[in-house]
């Protein structure tokens, strides 16, 4: 399998065997349910679409619901689909536990939404320092100063830190460790922090660059 969705509760602390204090985020899984196998002779690649959660059909169409009724039911919170080198084993309907994928001490990718910050200064939203409060400077304290040369190269560089909207983008945090794996309350513990807010989807994958 090549990964899972989840949503992330929020984070806590465990303790390791050897009294190590773990800071972890708590990511439920749920069941994720097989919608469509995909084979490399009918789609160009091997994989599988899954289905997870559950929504109110009204507000799915109805093409969505009937193709999601192959798999017994229309009412998923959404799809996603992750590559797999075979997927002969799999069909359509069948269920796949947080445990088929994952076990605890194994090394994953999460991504997910960042969370939204708004219009946010050069200051937040980059890390610089601003302006002195003394030696004459009056009005512009969380500027970012000079953004650009004077008649060469006569234009601001692409790239230039500015202030502008920040978060609400997807990152990936990588080579993160998977603490333990709760299958009778359908979560996981990973180390560490992940992106998004409480509630947000998150997709944890098998790690690509494993250290």
């Amino acid at each position: 399998m090549g990964g899972l969705i989840g949503k992330k509760i929020g984070m806590t602390q465990v303790f390791a065997e050897d009294g190590e204090l773990v800071p972890v985020t708590v990511i439920g899984t749920g069941r994720c349910t097989v919608v469509q196998v995909k084979t490399l002779a009918v789609d160009g690649y091997d994989g599988l679409q899954l289905g997870v959660g559950t929504r109110k059909e009204k507000r799915i169409s109805k093409a969505v619901r009937t193709h999601m009724g192959k798999a017994g039911r229309s009412d998923f919170e959404r799809l996603f689909e992750v590559r797999l080198d075979d997927t002969g084993e799999f069909t359509v309907g069948q269920e796949i536990t947080v445990s088929d994928v994952f076990q605890a001490g194994a090394k994953v990718d999460v991504s997910g939404i960042t969370k939204g910050r708004g219009f946010s200064g050069v200051m937040r939203r980059y890390g610089y320092a601003g302006q002195t409060a003394t030696h004459g400077s009056h009005e512009s304290f969380r500027g970012p100063g000079a953004i650009g040369a004077c008649a060469y190269p006569g234009k601001v560089w692409k790239g230039k830190g500015m202030p502008g909207h920040m978060g609400a983008k997807k990152a990936t945090i990588q080579n993160l460790e998977v603490v333990a794996i709760r299958e009778e309350d359908n979560v996981m513990l990973i180390r560490g922090a992940i992106p998004g807010s409480r509630g947000g989807q998150v997709l944890i994958r098998n790690a690509v660059k494993v250290s």
